[in-house]
């Protein structure tokens, strides 16, 4: 995984603002996901919504290997639902250094990015977050 991005506390807060802002799906039915890709400054490079948060990364990361994106090594991924084993393993896959989830994590996929080097921050609020492996790669 790429050890060259660093995020800040801002970068972050920006990414969550625009993850809201964009989820259109979510805003009409209150019933959806969604996941994204940041730049470290927190710019919204893509944004992919589904009922499950599995299908809405399945999307995101299909986008990006439709496009040649893939690996992705300088950027990070934002999802609205909580952190489970097998989403950091796509995550991983995919070759995000970073996951940000605005739910809990499961104690799998805590130890799967810690066993990989991926930085993983939950709990994600505007002014909070809680980081349980790879606080190296967040700046203050």
């Amino acid at each position: 995984l790429s050890e060259k991005i660093r995020v800040d506390q801002s970068a972050i807060k920006k990414s969550l603002d625009a993850m809201s802002r964009r989820q259109e799906i979510f805003h009409s039915t209150g019933g959806s996901h969604a996941c994204a890709r940041f730049d470290s400054s927190g710019q919204l490079i893509h944004l992919c919504e589904d009922v499950g948060r599995h299908n809405a990364m399945d999307k995101l990361v299909g986008s990006a290997v439709v496009k040649g994106d893939v690996p992705i090594a300088d950027e990070f991924v934002v999802m609205s639902g909580r952190a489970s084993f097998d989403l950091v393993q796509k995550s991983l896959r995919a070759g995000f250094p970073m996951m940000v989830s605005i739910g809990a994590p499961s104690t799998l996929a805590i130890d799967m990015a810690n066993e990989h080097g991926m930085t993983l921050a939950c709990f994600a609020k505007q002014d909070s977050i809680s980081v349980y492996s790879g606080l190296r790669r967040l700046g203050p």
